[in-house]
């Protein structure tokens, strides 16, 4: 999977799954503040994220999540080949 096909199926789990604005889905677009996210839309989200692209993000990854742009890392570091 290529980096623009991670992020676009990041952005279809953002849109589809939590009704963000695609307008709104940039990098430096913080999760909670931003894009509206709360800690129930963030656990559901990991679980599509893992769904998504088959892998396990840990806990203590998921801490770290503060930005979209984090998640794009993040996914693209374990997907991206």
């Amino acid at each position: 999977m290529t980096r623009a096909e991670i992020l676009a199926g990041i952005d279809q789990i953002m849109t589809e799954g939590f009704e963000v604005e695609p307008a709104l889905l940039k990098g430096e677009a913080r999760l909670i503040d931003d894009l509206g996210l709360d800690s129930l839309d963030g656990v559901d989200l990991v679980v599509a994220l893992e769904k998504k692209f088959g892998c396990r993000i840990e806990e203590a990854d998921v801490r770290k999540m503060h930005t979209l742009g984090d998640i794009y890392e993040y996914c693209s570091g374990l997907v991206e080949k």
